[in-house]
């Protein structure tokens, strides 16, 4: 595929920030004395924040409203995009490839898109794309394929020439079904998941530094 119209997953597909998505349940809610189950934690994966904080309300009884609870998750991120998260090794090299090739790409993340824009500014890649959109914006996760479709629209282009890079099987298998090529981008934290992402990917990348 020549790959003309680019959708880029943020977090464990460009940016090496899994680890500390990874922990910020747990650490939201250990901070106040709960200790959840490892399949609560999991199922979370796959929602919005907004969904992830009435999830949190409901299962524990944290006060809400929902946002007062995403706010407070999102400042501790917020730190970590502003001081710790880096790019994965290659990515940004790619990324100029594209560009230089005349490529339009966006990023289509499940991250709020302010601190989407300050991690990737910070990075120094945030002027190779042509937007960022965000579930969080749309108010439905990448279990349903909106944001894949609205940033299609955006960029001038069908999802059958569209490719979307994502680290998380759920996601590229909402990507596929949709209609979109799709790359599957190895992750360690979901290294459980390859096998079948791999397998339901038109295209795999295990280091974006061999990636062409």
């Amino acid at each position: 595929m020549d790959k003309r119209f680019c959708i880029f997953d943020m977090d464990g597909t460009l940016v090496d920030s899994m680890r500390y998505w990874k922990r910020l349940g747990r650490d939201y809610l250990g901070a106040r004395g709960i200790r959840p189950e490892e399949a609560l934690l999991r199922a979370m994966e796959s929602m919005t924040m907004l969904e992830g904080a009435a999830c949190f309300m409901d299962a524990f009884g944290i006060p809400g409203p929902p946002q007062r609870i995403v706010d407070e998750m999102e400042a501790i991120m917020d730190v970590r995009y502003r001081k710790d998260v880096d790019l994965k090794p290659g990515a940004k090299e790619y990324l100029e490839r594209l560009r230089g090739r005349g490529c339009r790409l966006c990023v289509a993340t499940a991250t709020a898109e302010p601190l989407s824009r300050a991690c990737l500014s910070r990075l120094g890649v945030d002027g190779l794309f042509d937007f960022i959109l965000s579930c969080e914006t749309l108010g439905v996760s990448k279990e349903h394929p909106d944001v894949y479709l609205s940033a299609a629209r955006r960029l001038g282009a069908q999802p059958a020439e569209t490719a979307v890079f994502e680290d998380a099987l759920y996601a590229a298998r909402t990507a596929r079904d949709a209609g979109f090529y799709t790359v599957a981008v190895s992750e360690p934290a979901y290294a459980s998941d390859w096998p079948a992402l791999s397998a339901l990917a038109d295209e795999t990348l295990l280091d974006w530094r061999s990636a062409v």
